[in-house]
């Protein structure tokens, strides 16, 4: 049977998952909501896991950036692309947040009894979150962000990577981040290598892939990664830390079925409500964006935020359908080894624009020009998915 927790002041709300989005609203109540009692329960030791989250400065509200600038390891004033038809520089600021910052964060500003490590939680319901153990854990209200669950009603393809921070023997002489360095050879879909400077001698290489399957083959990562410093003159004196994961791309799909297939609180947040940017499959912005909307609401009760946050997931869903479809030209009319040529594509655009289309804020405009020029996926293959998200 199950067991209830012993607390004689049950949580106003329980946040069950401790990685990007849960923390961010932990932080957010913190700050704006101080007279709420919050409980954030995370699987791992640590909240956000082993990560690396960045962000173009475009992508989150001026007025938002209390939330993230604590978290910042660094930032830099713009940022590289590589592709095969050229190179380009462009002056979008761009920030890099380490998890550790994270978890260090919501240990020193909320109390011990706010925050619990080490326990998986099972089920939420309304008014109870169930832990693995058994434990009941009643809350006024429950908010659900475990990641992106049973994804089997959507249609996806996958970003998936592996990150290694690499202290050098000597300077690597980059002074801002290359986002995409497509130049590579490209193995597995569309391939590119990411780099973050994060001081003269260390920098975090990530191989990266947008591929068909979430397969991932580390050892072969890793390789590639140590070839690409070599290729750079750059020899590896010690590789002080790894991530790796796998991200979906989600490009089609029912929305309800995802939805149901994920029993629960309606109140979810993060790749739980697939609130994720539809291109990069990255979470910070709309976590910012959510957390903050949470920490707004008037009152926060199970009925109201059950509302709130389907309806916000629900329009994200449908304004998101234009990526959709840039997505699924990407992984079902391009030949896998020319996927490059859809991103290729896109920066070769005004750079407003391209601000705008990673902070999802494409106009009608910018769908215009990004399906003009030469298509970068045969016609033939284009038009059936353009008239399906018509």
């Amino acid at each position: 049977m199950p067991t209830p927790a012993h607390s004689s002041c049950p949580p106003d709300l329980a946040i069950a998952g401790g990685g990007l989005a849960g923390g961010l609203v932990a932080l957010a109540l913190n700050q704006l909501r101080p007279e709420l009692n919050i409980l954030l329960i995370e699987a791992g030791d640590h909240f956000g896991g082993n990560h690396i989250w960045s962000f173009f400065e475009s992508d989150i509200a001026p007025e938002h950036r209390w939330l993230v600038d604590p978290l910042i390891s660094r930032q830099w004033d713009g940022y590289d692309v590589h592709f095969p038809e050229y190179r380009r520089s462009l002056h979008n600021g761009y920030c890099s947040i380490e998890s550790k910052n994270l978890d260090k964060r919501l240990r020193t500003l909320l109390p011990a009894n706010s925050l619990k490590t080490g326990i998986r939680v099972e089920h939420t319901e309304n008014g109870m979150v169930l832990l693995a153990d058994g434990t009941e854990i009643p809350a006024a209200a429950v908010l659900d962000v475990r990641g992106g669950g049973d994804l089997s009603a959507l249609d996806t393809g996958w970003q998936k990577f592996c990150g290694q921070m690499l202290r050098l023997k000597a300077p690597h002489g980059l002074d801002r981040p290359i986002i995409m360095d497509a130049t590579v050879e490209q193995i597995d879909g569309y391939r590119f290598v990411y780099c973050l400077p994060f001081s003269d001698t260390e920098i975090f290489v990530e191989d990266t892939y947008y591929a068909d399957t979430a397969d991932l083959d580390s050892a072969a990562c890793h390789i590639r990664i140590a070839e690409y410093a070599a290729d750079r003159g750059w020899e590896i004196d010690t590789v002080l830390s790894e991530e790796k994961g796998q991200l979906p791309v989600l490009h089609g799909g029912d929305f309800d079925a995802f939805w149901k297939a994920n029993p629960g609180v309606d109140a979810r947040a993060g790749a739980r409500a697939a609130l994720i940017q539809p291109i990069t499959s990255y979470s910070l912005p709309m976590a910012v964006r959510t957390a903050i909307m949470i920490a707004a609401m008037p009152q926060i009760d199970q009925d109201s935020l059950d509302k709130k946050m389907r309806n916000l997931a629900t329009e994200h869903w449908k304004n998101g359908k234009f990526y959709r479809m840039l997505c699924a030209m990407m992984f079902k009319a391009a030949q896998p080894e020319k996927r490059y040529r859809t991103l290729q594509h896109t920066y070769a655009k005004d750079e407003e624009l391209i601000k705008r289309f990673y902070a999802g804020e494409t106009t009608m405009l910018d769908k215009i020009a990004l399906l003009s020029g030469t298509p970068p996926v045969p016609i033939s293959k284009a038009l059936p998915i353009m008239m399906k998200f018509r």
